[in-house]
This record gives structure tokens, C-alpha cells and sequence, in this order.
């Protein structure tokens, strides 16, 4: 039987009814006349506690981590977005294209070793029962994920609704996996025109170049990919794809050589803080040359 210290006088519980009923309602609560002493009062609050909000779904995955025979998929809940100030530190983001593939989940492994963010910009034909567990990774370890298309074409030479149907298919398939909506989009091939910037902006799409380009789809040379990857400068956007084995064995050598550099790794929304990324409207990196020169993604 619990009991409950009021002063320096143990009662004990449970109360009857009666007891509970004869409280009055003045907010005190005083032991039996003739066994108080002068200060043997508590104060009981006569309003409800104000408790911080909680996010449904934080609570739902915090529910469910302590479960664990819960059924079915555990609900994703990415980490809270980081406040950098890419202004005055030094920033890089790395971006990763055409997967997810079996390599991916290496690079994951590296990016956590050296606690940076990426941008992994999907192509949505990619997306399959066991790659599925890396986007979900993605989103649980506070990377970016970003459209690709569903198969890869040059959007430009589609039809509006096709390029709407490219789009949408692969927004559609990479929510269904993780529950997040993609905000970005990377023309393959760098390849885009009004046509294409009318369809992102309809999809809500900010579409994103770059001013690194590795080249690692067409040198497969680690060493290589590592250097150029390395010549980035504050603010830059560098292009990669996590489908290639060379391009996956120089990621430990750059976050290595950047890191020594004094860079910061970042998503693409992380690069530019609290600028809006507008859809439809084309971006290439804080440090961006002139974009309508980006030949191939």
C-alpha cells in the first residue's frame, strides 16, 4: 500500500471517497484537524500543467522503438534540420545521382563516419523492395533525397505530360518508401528548358545543377574522382553517382581531404539556409558558374 508524506505525517492510500470528496477546493490540502502542525499544508495546482507540444509522428516512432514487436514498417521521423550558417563557414554540398544501387549503402556508411550530409537525387525505376532500405536510411540519418526522374530520359525531348508523368511517378514511389516529399530535382543530364521548368515548378520541384563535376560516369578512376571532387569551393554543389564502384572507393579519400580543408558537408537546402528554393527555378551552387554550362548528370 503506497503512502503519501503531508509535513512531517504519513497517510496512506488509498483515500476513500469520502476523503477525496471533502477536499475543498480553495487549492490546499491539510491533514486531519488536532495531527497538523502550523506549516503542514501542500499546495495542489488548481489548473492543468502546460506541457511542451509533441509532434504526433516523434511520438508515434519513440512509441514504437520502445515495441519492438511492433508490426509493420516503423514510421521514418528525419532529424531536425541544422541551422548552418553557410555564409560564414565553409560549405560543400556533395550530391549523389542515379541510384539507389548496391553501393549505396557504403556510402551511407562513410557519410556517418565523417558526420556529413549528402543529397541523393533518386531515379525512381531504382527503387525496389531491398534499395528501399537505404532511402528510408537516408531520411533517418537527415541526408536529402531528391527527383531524378523514373527512368533517366533527357526531359527535354518529352512531352509536357510526360515529363509530368516522370516526375510525379517518381514523387509518388519515394514517398510511398519514406512518407518525405522531395522538393528538388535534378534534370538528367543537366538537361532542361521552360518546358522542363513548368513541370517542376507545377510538381513543386527547385531544380538543381552543379559547378563540381567529377566526371566519375565516364573516368572511372578513384583517385581522379577524389581530386576533382576536392577542387570545390565554399558553397559548391558537386556532382557524383553512387552507381559507380570507382566513384563509391574515392568518397573516404575527398570527405577526408575537404574535411582537412575546413569544410562543412551539407544538403542543398542546408546550402542555402533560409533562402527559398523556388520551384521550377534553376540553381548550381552558392559558388555556381554560369549554369547553361553543365553538360551531363
Amino acid at each position: 500500500m503506497a503512502v503519501v508524506r503531508i509535513g512531517v505525517l504519513w497517510l496512506s492510500l488509498p483515500l476513500t471517497l469520502s476523503m477525496v470528496l471533502g477536499l475543498s477546493g480553495c487549492g490546499e490540502v491539510r491533514a486531519p484537524a488536532g495531527e497538523i502542525h502550523k506549516d503542514d499544508v501542500v499546495r495542489v495546482r488548481k489548473t492543468a500543467p502546460v506541457r511542451r507540444a509533441v509532434d504526433p509522428e516523434q511520438l508515434a516512432a519513440r512509441l514504437i522503438a520502445q515495441q519492438p514487436g511492433w508490426p509493420g514498417d516503423r514510421p521514418l521521423v528525419a532529424p531536425r534540420r541544422r541551422s548552418i550558417r553557410c555564409k560564414q563557414v565553409k560549405c560543400v554540398a556533395l550530391t549523389f545521382d542515379d541510384g539507389p544501387f548496391d553501393y549505396t549503402g557504403k556510402v551511407l556508411d562513410m557519410l556517418a563516419e565523417h558526420h556529413a550530409k549528402a543529397t541523393f537525387f533518386v531515379v525512381g525505376q531504382m527503387v525496389n523492395p531491398q534499395t528501399s532500405l537505404f532511402l528510408r536510411r537516408m531520411v533517418s540519418e537527415g541526408h536529402e533525397l531528391g527527383n531524378h526522374s523514373w527512368d533517366h530520359p533527357p526531359l527535354t525531348s518529352l512531352s509536357h505530360d510526360a515529363v509530368r508523368g516522370q516526375l510525379e511517378h517518381t514523387q509518388q514511389v519515394v514517398k510511398a518508401v519514406t512518407g518525405a516529399t522531395m522538393r528538388l530535382l535534378r534534370p538528367p543530364y543537366g538537361a532542361t528548358d521552360a518546358k522542363v521548368a513548368e513541370e517542376a515548378e507545377h510538381v513543386g520541384l527547385a531544380q538543381i545543377l552543379w559547378d563540381v563535376d567529377t566526371l566519375d560516369w565516364r573516368d572511372r578512376d578513384s583517385s581522379v574522382v577524389a581530386r576533382r571532387a576536392s577542387d570545390a569551393r565554399p558553397g559548391s554543389i558537386v556532382l557524383m553517382h553512387d552507381i559507380h564502384k570507382s566513384t563509391v572507393d574515392a568518397v573516404p579519400r575527398l570527405l577526408s581531404e575537404l574535411q582537412v580543408k575546413g569544410y562543412t558537408f551539407v544538403t542543398v537546402s542546408e546550402l542555402y539556409g533560409t533562402q527559398v528554393l523556388a520551384p521550377g527555378k534553376r540553381y548550381a551552387g552558392e559558388a555556381g558558374e554560369d549554369e547553361n554550362d553543365k553538360k551531363r548528370s
